[in-house]
């Protein structure tokens, strides 16, 4: 017995230092990871980013754990939260009590929708999230429903969606209620002690957005005429990457900046297009 206590004491103290680490760690669900930086601080002021011509998000029709018809065409007038998670997935289960608060915070106002990509039987997904008392509705996610959200790289992934059904934010990996909460008193109107910008989605929230980019993460195309960076950007938006991600290079370099296949080819790209080495580059 005494030996038990010992090691249930130290399992506690170790639970007790990873879980600052866990909260911050998105989980993949491919080898591909997006990465979305957390909202930018100006001085002491945060700034909340929404897309400015929201894309409405696509419709499907599902039953949550509980037999209730889910379908986006119910969401208009209500700020959602769609959460993709996963019962195995620690930040996931680190997130719920956030959520929880949420839902019970704005009654008609807003709501959140749990997307579970597990591969256990409803059943017991719906015995974890009693266990867990979300009391948000959960819908076991399908091809299209993924499919519709533009594919899902890392849990726990947040999709933000306004009044009017459109997407304007994505938010991949374990965020804060405040900057949650911040986001859907925004959305609802009330006054929120931030700054509100707006941006084109270049692929941040759709990867299908890509080809809105400018810029692609470590692509250098500062030694390229305007000519040339709209022929690389050309070339990197209609060639796959050889990584197997099944994306374009463009895509690629946004979904997972860490891919050195993308990054490597991209490079070359660059370096074949100033040195007049493809067609219509010089």
């Amino acid at each position: 017995m005494k030996k038990l206590f010992i090691i249930a004491t130290a399992g506690a103290l170790l639970l007790a230092l990873l879980l600052p680490l866990i909260r911050h760690v998105a989980i993949p669900v491919s080898a591909h990871a997006s990465k979305m930086a957390a909202p930018q601080e100006n001085g002491s002021q945060p700034v909340i980013r929404f897309v400015r011509n929201p894309e409405t998000v696509q419709a499907f029709l599902a039953h949550d754990l509980d037999g209730n018809v889910v379908t986006p065409a119910s969401w208009e007038g209500k700020v959602t939260l769609v959460v993709f998670w996963a019962t195995w997935c620690p930040p996931c289960r680190a997130e719920i009590p956030e959520l929880i608060r949420l839902q019970e915070k704005y009654p008609g106002q807003a709501q959140v929708i749990g997307i579970s990509v597990d591969d256990e039987q409803p059943s017991e997904v719906k015995q974890f999230a009693q266990k867990a008392g979300i009391n948000y509705s959960v819908v076991m996610a399908t091809r299209d429903i993924s499919r519709g959200f533009g594919g899902v790289p890392a849990l726990p992934t947040t999709f933000v969606i306004d009044k009017k059904n459109g997407v304007v934010q994505r938010h991949v990996g374990l965020h804060s209620y405040e900057e949650l909460n911040m986001e859907v008193r925004a959305l609802l109107g009330m006054p929120v002690e931030a700054t509100i910008q707006t941006f084109v989605d270049a692929g941040q929230v759709f990867l299908k957005n890509a080809a809105n980019a400018t810029d692609l993460p470590d692509v250098d195309l500062s030694s390229l005429t305007p000519k040339q960076k709209t022929i690389v950007l050309k070339r990197l938006n209609s060639e796959g990457c050889t990584c197997g991600c099944q994306l374009t290079l463009a895509e690629c370099r946004i979904n997972d900046t860490t891919c050195g296949i993308s990054k490597k080819i991209a490079a070359d790209v660059v370096r074949q297009v100033r040195e007049g080495k493809l067609p219509g580059s010089l």
